[in-house]
């Protein structure tokens, strides 16, 4: 999909991928960032920048360093409203007078289902305050002189999740819905498995796309085989999580020390996000319910 262990970007440095893109990654590393958030920098005369990435003086300074004397930010577009993504657009904005454009606040696209459930604890990686200048539709179009792009709505890791097809290159950027390093994230309330699934059939029936710029990590070199792995490897996760179930009933904490057993400690609150997301994706399909009440503590059983 992409070459993991040859992605060794240095901190603060607009680095060219393409012609017309370069990349600077930002400096907050973590298991859930990897080596940090690609804020990408596209155009060579009009500016777009996708993701500006987290509140950081250092990463601030290399983006505004990135612009040459005859260019300009023109648009600063937000892939999704997660803390490592889209706090340092309203500083970048306010510098350059340059519009940010997202599919909506935090709120955003979020489905029915998450609007209702109560008591899901989660939402700590979100920005609350993020607020838009503009707000971006699915199949909207966005240009400058010498590159265009459409974005597709596209929730799942979060509501208001967007991808952006770049015509000039085939080339999709997208966000943390699709990645190589690792399987993308679905933590309610904010991320939704079903919405996700969704998303990840939308891309598969999208042919042309031949290179995708992920949100962190490497570009995927094969994004119809990687779209592929990441839609198995949720439906092996359901298989798991109904086996047990076919056993007797559960907890999502039984559950995640079952199927993640040798997982690294830092990772399980992220693991346990992604089972509590199963089971409410099984619940709404009436596959399963809840003992009692729904909460992220009760014991579930197939219907």
């Amino acid at each position: 999909m992409s070459d993991i262990s040859d992605f060794k970007p240095l901190y603060g440095v607009a680095e060219e991928i393409t012609p017309g893109l370069r990349r600077i990654v930002a400096p907050n590393p973590s298991p859930m960032t990897f080596h940090g958030t690609n804020t990408y920098i596209l155009g060579t005369g009009e500016l777009a920048v996708i993701d500006p990435g987290p509140i950081s003086d250092p990463h601030l300074q290399a983006i505004l360093n990135s612009v040459g004397v005859e260019q300009k930010i023109t648009h600063i577009i937000v892939t999704h409203s997660h803390i490592d993504h889209s706090p340092l657009a309203l500083s970048l904005s306010k510098i350059t007078d340059a519009p940010v454009l997202a599919f909506g606040n935090s709120e955003a696209g979020k489905s029915e289902i998450m609007s209702k459930l109560k008591g899901l604890g989660g939402g700590e990686g979100v920005d609350v305050n993020f607020s838009p200048d503009s707000l971006i539709k699915d199949t909207d179009i966005i240009k400058a002189n010498d590159w265009e792009l459409q974005a597709f709505h596209t929730p799942g890791h979060m509501g208001n999740h967007l991808c952006l097809y770049w015509s000039n290159n085939k080339a999709l950027f997208s966000g943390d819905l699709v990645m190589g390093w690792a399987t993308s994230l679905v933590s309610p309330p904010d991320g939704d498995l079903t919405d996700f699934m969704s998303s990840l059939k939308k891309l598969m029936l999208r042919f042309h796309d031949e290179i995708y710029y992920p949100g962190h990590g490497a570009p995927i070199l094969n994004p119809r085989e990687r779209l592929l792995e990441l839609y198995n490897h949720r439906k092996n996760r359901e298989a798991q999580i109904l086996s047990i179930l076919g056993g007797s009933s559960s907890t999502i904490n039984t559950i995640t020390k079952i199927i993640y057993g040798d997982i690294d400690r830092k990772l399980i609150g992220a693991a346990k996000r992604n089972v509590l997301a199963h089971i409410i994706d099984l619940t709404n399909r009436e596959v399963c319910k809840p003992e009692g009440p729904f909460d992220s503590k009760a014991a579930f059983k197939l219907n």
